[in-house]
């Protein structure tokens, strides 16, 4: 991909002038509001809320929490500084539990801490700035990379389903499953794309939608519930989305709703491809069933989107976040090393 790509003029999230920068999505596309974060807790309560979102982009928004954390400690030796930080990383690894990026992140960071043992605090505090942006660096070209090896798999005139976003806004920048489609569009190809609304918090109408229009995609958003009737009408060539989490035997854990476009994708004979960088494969959980899923407050299904509620009050909610779609249903997995395909 060339480094003038589609979409490079959003920053999902950096680190400039002493703040977390970061887009606020939960105000997309309504307002485009950037939001100057300088202590860790908000990078916290930004994770926990939405405000920024994907598991590559969390990952990175927790190292560059940790960098806050660093700066303002105003501890003068390696273990005062060293206690601060590990309070930061116990507060920023709660915010959410399914996105295994988060806590690679924290790990990563935490590897330098320890390999500073006894260096003077501003010597530890630039090492972990380094790594942060090491790692957002490297976000970005395994983006790109995805991109370049998802882009063999299209051909002009083929029907893309995805599902959440997995885009720009999901990433430092390019995103996962959106790369592709950028590499494809970059190539002259022509792509007609069905994004999924993504219930209850609309991340395929609200962000994914605007995304690809921006990038001018061909884009159709549907309901949910109208991929089983778009596929079956054989608009759907492949299907492509993110991942939050991958276990060891190739089951993977995304948004709420892939389960069924795996499914779907299986008995209409579609393609389902994952894509996620090496750093979304936790090797340490052996299959999905170990991985822990989320679940959130039911105001997110019974009255967020509307002035007036759509569910009667005292009615019980389930609202999990995440499912998982097992191994034999993905068609395999595009990273920034290639395609990884089944046996996993």
């Amino acid at each position: 991909m060339k480094d003038k790509t589609l979409f490079s003029d959003i920053d999902t999230i950096a680190f400039r002038d002493g703040a977390v920068i970061m887009l606020d999505q939960t105000l997309l596309p309504g307002e485009e509001k950037t939001l100057h974060l300088t202590e860790y807790t908000q990078v916290t309560e930004a994770i926990r809320s939405l405000r920024v979102r994907g598991a590559p982009a969390i990952g990175i928004a927790a190292a560059y929490g940790l960098c806050l954390a660093a700066y303002g400690s105003g501890a003068e030796t390696y273990d005062g500084l060293r206690a601060d930080i590990m309070e930061a990383r116990d507060e920023l690894a709660s915010a959410r539990p399914t996105a295994v990026n988060l806590f690679w992140a924290l790990e990563e960071m935490t590897r330098v801490l320890e390999c500073a043992r006894g260096a003077q605090p501003h010597a530890v505090r630039e090492a972990l700035r380094a790594k942060a942006d090491a790692m957002a660096c490297e976000d970005e070209r395994a983006c790109r990379a995805i991109g370049a090896h998802g882009l063999p798999l299209f051909r002009d005139g083929m029907g893309v389903l995805t599902h959440c976003n997995a885009g720009t806004l999901a990433t430092v920048r390019y995103g996962t499953a959106l790369a592709p489609i950028y590499a494809a569009t970059e190539a002259g190809l022509r792509l007609r794309v069905y994004a999924d609304e993504t219930r209850p918090l609309l991340q395929g109408a609200r962000l994914t939608a605007w995304e690809l229009m921006r990038a001018g995609v061909d884009t159709t958003l549907i309901c949910d519930s109208m991929a089983a009737w778009v596929m079956s009408r054989g608009l759907v060539d492949i299907a492509l989305v993110g991942c939050d989490r991958v276990a060891a035997n190739g089951d993977a854990a995304n948004k709420i709703g892939t389960l069924g476009v795996g499914v779907l994708a299986k008995r209409f004979g579609i393609p389902f491809y994952v894509c996620a960088p090496m750093s979304t494969i936790d090797r340490d959980t052996p299959d999905g069933g170990h991985i822990e899923i989320e679940e959130r407050g039911g105001a997110e299904v019974t009255e967020l989107w509307y002035k007036e509620r759509m569910a009667p009050r005292g009615v019980k909610v389930l609202n999990p976040a995440f499912d998982v779609t097992p191994a034999e249903l993905i068609s395999g997995y595009i990273t920034e090393r290639g395609i990884l395909r089944p046996p996993f």
